[in-house]
């Protein structure tokens, strides 16, 4: 029962000492859902693209401006909604990126001609770039800060598993219905999550509380923590966390106190995603190189996204336990050993298959950690900003390093030369790693609040 010693506490530190509620699961599962949205856009690119090439009997040079200008409204999409967000709020945002992406894809589907196309492609990857700031900002928005690197790691799975999900759904759909029906399929099923997130999902307390609103504040917290008490939340305490910030959010990640720290993210960023594109694009072509087949190189491929898929799994309940620049320090030390073990003696098939797997099991996971990162090194008024704009940079990663790849390609490197080259930029974010880590102790990082007991609602 709540009495008048009942201590005073701000949102965010009521939801930080209660436990995870059934809401809170449901949160964190509708964010995994939307991810998967992530993922099947890269099959979009891996499997439609080279089907208009041969349907419509489109140049290379064309389907090259539609992929380069899809990646880059995804980055203008996040530079533009972080800030939007922690000023206006995630959830709106959230709904918006969903059903611009969602209507967009969709609408490709219709269309007859590559100019067509490429313009849909462009809104849909501009509503694609809003999704992932504002899902992962909302999941660590609403779990407490002793789970929230695990759930936001979590919700960032459904990137891979997307990605595979859309290979099954390209090799069932594609060549029974072909590629206009996959593009509906990938565009109209995240329309169908729009529903649950409105229903489902609160705005975050942040927002709430700097709007001026301490009922719909205690309403949500009620909503989401059914067994504990609100009343005794101050919410005048956070209406500065959110929306109400001195300056503009992209300033401030840039100002003296977080710029050493958004870089080193930005760096992490770049090269954690731009290596996984590297080995996911080049790896067939170098295998057929080795003498191995289509088949055997389908099957290093697949064992790649099994891998992260087991990889991002593990690594996320790892986080419960582990201190997360740990985590993530190890599993690129275990990627940076693999690479150079593969680039000198995986010269078989079986041993191929070993690295791809292992590699797999690293590299994705650590992105996702870096996901876990990025939520905790900037206080709730930035967080979208700063997720999105890491993001966003790390999506640039995959353009220049794709680039990069290709030249060494057509030098004549071998798998094993590429793959030598690549443990050097990895081993870089190792020492970015640590730079963070130190960064962390910091007096603007996140605090782990110890857990209080509060005081529980009554039941009439």
């Amino acid at each position: 029962m709540t009495t008048d010693a009942s201590p005073r506490l701000s949102p965010q530190e009521f939801i930080d000492h209660s436990p995870m509620s059934r809401r809170q699961w449901l949160i964190v599962t509708l964010g995994l859902l939307m991810m998967i949205a992530e993922g099947l856009d890269a099959t979009i690119a891996a499997f439609v693209f080279p089907r208009i090439k041969k349907d419509w009997g489109t140049g290379i040079d064309a389907v090259t401006i539609t992929v380069t200008l899809g990646i880059l409204a995804m980055v203008v999409g996040g530079v533009a909604v972080g800030p939007l967000a922690d000023r206006r709020g995630r959830k709106g945002i959230t709904v918006a990126g969903i059903a611009v992406f969602g209507l967009g894809t969709a609408g490709m589907g219709l269309t007859q001609g590559i100019g067509a196309l490429a313009a849909l492609r462009v809104v849909a990857c501009l509503g694609l770039g809003a999704v992932l700031p504002g899902v992962l900002a909302l999941v660590a928005d609403w779990t407490p800060a002793r789970r929230r690197s695990q759930m936001v790691a979590l919700a960032f799975t459904g990137v891979t598993a997307g990605t595979t999900l859309g290979g099954v759904l390209s090799a069932a759909l594609i060549p029974a219905f072909g590629w206009r029906t996959l593009l509906a399929v990938c565009g109209l099923a995240p329309l169908l999550l729009i529903p649950a997130v409105v229903r489902c999902v609160p705005e975050s307390v942040g927002v709430l509380a700097a709007r001026g609103r301490p009922q719909d504040v205690r309403r949500a917290l009620a909503t989401v923590l059914p067994d504990a008490d609100p009343s005794h939340v101050t919410p005048d305490r956070t209406a500065t966390a959110v929306g109400h910030t001195p300056r503009p959010s992209a300033r401030l990640i840039l100002s003296r106190g977080f710029r050493a720290t958004t870089l080193l993210l930005w760096l992490c960023f770049f090269v954690g995603l731009g290596v996984v594109f590297v080995i996911l694009s080049y790896l067939p072509l170098l295998t057929e190189h080795m003498g191995l087949t289509d088949a055997q190189a389908g099957v290093a491929v697949a064992l790649f996204g099994w891998g992260g898929l087991a990889g991002q799994l593990s690594m996320s309940f790892a986080l419960k336990r582990y201190d997360r620049f740990r985590v993530l320090t190890a599993l690129w030390a275990l990627s940076v050993l693999v690479l150079a073990a593969a680039g000198l003696w995986a010269h078989g098939f079986a041993a191929l298959l070993v690295g791809a797997f292992v590699l797999g099991f690293c590299l994705p996971a650590a992105n996702a950690a870096l996901q876990a990162i990025a939520v905790a090194v900037y206080p709730p008024s930035l967080r979208a900003t700063g997720m999105s704009w890491a993001s966003s940079m790390g999506k640039l990663g995959p353009v220049v390093c794709g680039v990069l790849g290709g030249l060494m390609v057509k030098a004549g490197w071998t798998l094993g030369t590429v793959l030598l080259v690549l443990a050097v930029p990895v081993g870089l974010c190792i020492l970015a790693a640590f730079a963070l880590q130190a960064r962390s102790r910091a007096p603007h990082a996140e605090p782990h609040h110890a857990t209080r007991p509060l005081p529980v609602a009554e039941h009439s």
